[in-house]
Formats: C-alpha cells, structure tokens, sequence
C-alpha cells in the first residue's frame, strides 16, 4: 500500500503525520517570531543612517536571518543541538530549562509548536487529502506568525501579509477556496472596511485606533475566503478583542489607555473562519428565516 494511499483510507493516519509537520513547522515559526522583527528593525536602522548620511558606528554585524546563526540559548549563547532542538518533546526532556546555564526556557516556545500542530490537525480534518489542505497549512501557520509577532511587537510585518495576499488572489484563479470576484471584492472590502473605521475613530477622537497593518491584514483574509467572510472576521475579532481585553484588564490590571494588538484576534477569526466560516454562514441564515 502506498502512503497516498494510506492517507486516503486512513484518516486518522492523515491527521497524524499532518499534526508531526506541525510541530516541526511550529519550530520553525518560533524562529520567524522572534527573528523577523529583529531583521527588520536593523534594516530600518541601516536605511534611517545611509538617508541622513550617518556612518554606520557599529561593527560588521554577525550574519542574521532566519537560517543562521543556528538555534542557540539567548543568555549562555549555548548551541542547541539537534537532539535538544525536537519539538515539544525537548522542551519536556529538558524540563524546560537551558542544560548549560539552567536559564528557563519560555514556556510559548512549546505552545506554538502544539498550536501549529493542533491547527495542522484541524486543517487535515476540515479539508481531508485535498489541495485545499497545503495551502489551508500555509494560510494558518502564516496567521500564527502574525499574531504573535504583533503580541510582540505591535507589528504585522508586510513580508508576510503581502505576499501572502497575492498568494491568495492567485488561489482565486484556480477557486481554491473562493473565487476571483469574491476575492478581489474581499481583498478591497477588508482594506477599506478597518481604513474607514480608522479615520472616522481619529476624526472623533484624534487618536489612532489601529494601525495599517491591520487593514493589510483584513484584506489578506478577504482575499483568501473572499467578501462573504469579511464580516464574520469583522464580528468575531471584536467580540474576541472585546472578551480578552476586558478579561485582561480585571485579571492582569492592565492600563485600559495601553494600545492593544488587534492582530492576534483577527488572525483568530480568520482561523475560525477558514475552519468553519461556512457552518457560521449557515447557521446564521437558517436562522434568520426562522426570524423571519
């Protein structure tokens, strides 16, 4: 029996080898969280000295990007080798902390791996052995990195979002997911939608509300599931902003004047969305003719 077609006659088996590329993938993300928003302050930095004419001071940087240097501790810049480097299983072997300098290892490096692997799962699940599936994986743990990066650093890096825009209207191409009218016409309703309620915010208040980002990232979504889902998106990251922020302020005593990462519950709600937008839609219409 080949594996495609084990994967077509055993599911479960499908949902297994989908969620171990999770995990691995998860790895990888964690590097792309933590490293992209670094490589692109020091390429801001270097293009704010060569426009005002200042000479660069520092010295010949190390070479950074997401392959190299390779995966190290950040206190004891301890080398992690690859047995100490296998997802979520390293962690717990570990229990934890750096073998070197015993320094704990953040508990969200495992968390993100198990959520990729876990939406790997649902992924697999929702879509089965399809070419939906490849690039439903691409679309999620793509959202995974924009979220926290924007918990991180109140950012949402155009490395990411655009291009996987325009991934997502070429998909359109091909109906994926949607088509191209659904999703040119989500792609601009996205952008404009977040755009309007900015400036409308900031001409009654004079403060910004939200950031550019976010509307890049709207119409990302739309571009991928197309207008219909634009709402929902709309709907259900407020509701998940509105919950968590009130829950955080009690819990934590955060400052309510502190900005807050839309990001994350947007790229929540187009995980939602992606899973089961279509039930939501559905549901929402049988009843309203029920209503009605």
């Amino acid at each position: 029996m080949s594996l495609l077609e084990a994967l077509q006659r055993y599911p479960e088996f499908l949902f297994s080898v989908v969620g171990i590329l999770g995990l691995i993938v998860g790895s990888f993300l964690n590097v792309v969280i933590f490293r992209l928003p670094l490589m692109m302050e020091t390429a801001w930095r270097r293009d704010c000295q060569e426009l005002l004419g200042m000479p660069d001071s520092e010295q010949p940087p190390q070479r950074f990007n997401l392959m190299l240097p390779g995966s190290h501790c950040p206190i004891c810049h301890n080398p992690i080798p690859p047995r100490e480097n296998i997802p979520l299983l390293s962690y717990l072997a570990l229990k934890g902390r750096c073998p070197k300098c015993n320094t704990r290892i953040p508990i969200r490096y495992p968390l993100v791996e198990l959520l990729a692997a876990i939406l790997a799962a649902l992924i697999a699940w929702q879509f089965g052995l399809s070419w939906q599936t490849p690039f439903a994986l691409v679309f999620g743990w793509s959202l995974i990195c924009l979220g926290f990066i924007d918990i991180d650093h109140q950012l949402l890096p155009d490395a990411i979002t655009l291009p996987m825009l325009w991934l997502g209207l070429t998909l359109s191409v091909f109906n994926v997911f949607t088509d191209s009218a659904s999703a040119i016409i989500g792609a601009v309703a996205g952008y404009l939608s977040l755009w309007s309620i900015y400036h409308a915010f900031k001409l009654a208040t004079g403060k910004e509300g939200m950031g550019y980002g976010d509307f890049k990232l709207l119409a990302m979504l739309g571009a991928w599931l197309g207008w219909q889902m634009v709402p929902i998106i709309v709907v259900i990251s407020s509701l998940l902003g509105a919950v968590i922020g009130t829950a955080a302020s009690f819990v934590f005593h955060r400052d309510r004047s502190l900005p807050i990462a839309f990001g994350p519950y947007l790229a929540l709600a187009g995980c939602i969305s992606l899973l089961w937008g279509d039930q939501i839609i559905s549901a929402y219409l049988h009843t309203s003719s029920l209503g009605g």
